[in-house]
């Protein structure tokens, strides 16, 4: 259960105030190969969000990450310092739910396409991704489960994988 919790705060999005944990401990470097950073420019403003790594090629992050040009941080335990592990990767596409809206969040999940990579995968299953929540960290926050968009995110990454239209 406390991996789960520690992977879930992991993917809340920046603005929700989780660069803070409170009670926690500090994770072993390098224990978590499936974590990932998005990093992208929205208005001239530099944003970050959390996403997991689910196949060597795809990252899966919130749809309200977008933003040009998206990059992807791989093999770090400290983004604020350099690591020979780490990996700046930028994405070649970025694919948001054909449903999402950005008004009310509503399918606020998005795949993210960067080079071949290592093939990293956390047990073959995210369980959730922070979609929205209050800026200071205080609850509410929204989750979407992944479980509920695994038809699409198959059917996504099957498409783009072998360039064909979806």
């Amino acid at each position: 259960m406390q991996p789960l919790l520690l992977l879930l705060a992991f993917l809340l999005a920046h603005e929700a105030g989780t660069e803070d944990i409170i009670g926690g401990h500090e994770a072993k470097p390098h224990s978590h190969p499936y974590k990932a950073l998005v990093q992208f420019l929205l208005k001239d403003q530099k944003n970050r969000c959390s996403s997991v790594l689910l196949r060597k090629d795809f990252v899966l992050t919130a749809a309200h990450c977008w933003g040009s040009p998206i990059m992807v941080t791989l093999g770090t335990h400290n983004i604020q310092e350099q690591e020979r592990t780490q990996q700046v990767i930028p994405v070649r596409e970025a694919i948001c739910h054909p449903d999402y809206n950005p008004k009310n969040f509503v399918n606020d999940i998005m795949l993210l396409k960067g080079d071949s990579w290592g093939p990293l995968i956390c047990e073959n299953m995210a369980q959730s991704i922070c979609s929205y929540g209050q800026k200071n960290g205080t609850p509410p926050a929204v989750f979407m489960k992944v479980s509920h968009y695994l038809p699409w995110i198959k059917r996504t990454m099957k498409c783009f994988s072998q360039q064909v239209s979806c």
